[in-house]
């Protein structure tokens, strides 16, 4: 067992040495001789090396209750590490049963590059890196891959799709007073604009990019080439894990002031992304405002958009107007026994930009929980627009969840 641990750690060293090590140290490591064992905020120890000492602990005969599915004991592990592994579980096991090609729009970037690398070790698919190629194969050496040409690189100033490209969005944007000039050097220039005619034209399933800009300018960009899936309205999900809970939190990243209606959608579509992740959806429409008391003017679409339901009768759960003690709290949600909620809400649907925005960000800085988000929803295809402030894990977690379609 002794033997199998230190295997184990010998081999670990040598992988790519993730973002967690070099945000606890303040400096990045790699394999050579000032890093020879993985360092003991590596978040891969508890899963590789517990393995190899409870294999060989049943090898040697001294294990007394045999591991019999080691898959799901490895994922038991890295759960207790992570929340989020459990949630994520079953869309990681399907996107490696069905890979996918994920383009990274800003593979020049460290970090996306590093979730790249990531998403193909881990055996998710191909990943297509889009950025100057001799930059790009560069940071790959850097990073200490092997073979970097075995990498698909597309770099808007050779790349054979530019003619097509400028013609299908020159064809889109003609009548909006765009020559056929400033449609080319879109196409050159805007790694976003770029990458998303890639996903347009069949290049990649799907795509991730926001890294280096904010996310209304990139979503500016990713709109001049991609329109919201018809029939569709497309807005943001952020997905709060605690040790004891799950909550989805929308919308919290497109759609300023919802009507009535554009509520009730949004309701209905993170519902749906709740049972696509395991989760029995139970939705309450927040408001400062529980059922009337204190009264006010912005009650109205609420009780509209509740009102849009009981008429679709959509067969899931769902109250408003509450406020959030109690759509959240067993306690306080005893003070109203008529309410249509079994059990805390995990759907939490917000009346407006501004408070699900700051509420969403307010808990990801300072109720240190697992946060995933924000998961675009309603794009005609599979995009995610990631934080400035993703690390690698992050950035994967999104590509796998763009690869798996639980988004769309």
């Amino acid at each position: 067992m002794k033997i199998a641990a230190a295997k184990a750690i010998a081999e670990l060293a040598r992988e790519q040495v993730p973002e967690e090590v070099a945000a606890a140290y303040g400096q990045k490591y790699q394999f050579g001789p000032d890093y020879i064992i993985p360092a003991p905020f590596d978040p891969r120890l508890m899963e590789v090396v517990s393995s190899a000492v409870a294999k060989a602990a049943m090898e040697t005969g001294v294990a007394q209750k045999p591991i019999e599915d080691f898959d799901a004991y490895r994922h038991s592990l890295k759960a207790r590490l992570n929340p989020t592994t459990s949630v994520l579980t079953q869309v990681y096991e399907q996107v490696k049963a069905n890979p996918k090609r994920v383009i990274f729009a800003e593979a020049e970037d460290e970090v996306v590059l590093r979730a790249a690398i990531q998403y193909r070790d881990f055996g998710y698919g191909e990943p297509v890196l889009v950025g100057r190629t001799d930059q790009v194969r560069a940071k790959l050496i850097e990073l200490g891959v092997e073979n970097p040409d075995s990498y698909q690189i597309e770099n808007s100033a050779v790349s054979e799709h530019v003619p097509a490209m400028v013609e299908a969005l020159y064809a889109k944007l003609q009548r909006r007073g765009f020559l056929e000039r400033d449609v080319r050097r879109m196409v050159n220039q805007d790694r976003n604009v770029f990458a998303s005619l890639l996903l347009k034209l069949g290049v990649g399933d799907a795509m991730v990019t926001g890294k280096t800009r904010t996310f209304a300018q990139t979503m500016r960009e990713v709109r001049q080439v991609l329109e919201p899936q018809e029939g569709r309205l497309p807005f943001g999900i952020h997905l709060m894990i605690g040790k004891n809970y799950t909550v989805f939190l929308s919308d919290t990243t497109v759609n300023e002031r919802p009507s009535a209606a554009e509520l009730a959608v949004i309701a209905k579509e993170t519902a749906a992304v709740a049972r696509r992740l395991g989760h029995e959806p139970r939705v309450a429409f927040l408001s400062y405002s529980t059922f009337g008391n204190p009264p006010g003017r912005w009650l109205e679409s609420i009780r509209e958009a509740v009102a849009i339901l009981d008429a679709e009768n959509p067969g899931f759960e769902y109250e408003g107007e509450v406020a959030p003690d109690a759509a959240l709290n067993p306690t306080v949600m005893k003070n109203y026994p008529f309410s249509r909620l079994t059990a805390p809400a995990n759907v939490l649907v917000m009346p407006g930009l501004q408070s699900a925005n700051i509420s969403a960000k307010l808990l990801r800085e300072l109720a240190g929980n697992a946060t995933i988000g924000p998961m675009l929803i309603g794009m005609e295809k599979p995009v995610q627009v990631i934080p400035m402030t993703a690390i690698a894990p992050d950035i994967l977690t999104l590509a796998v969840l763009a690869a798996a379609g639980v988004t769309g």
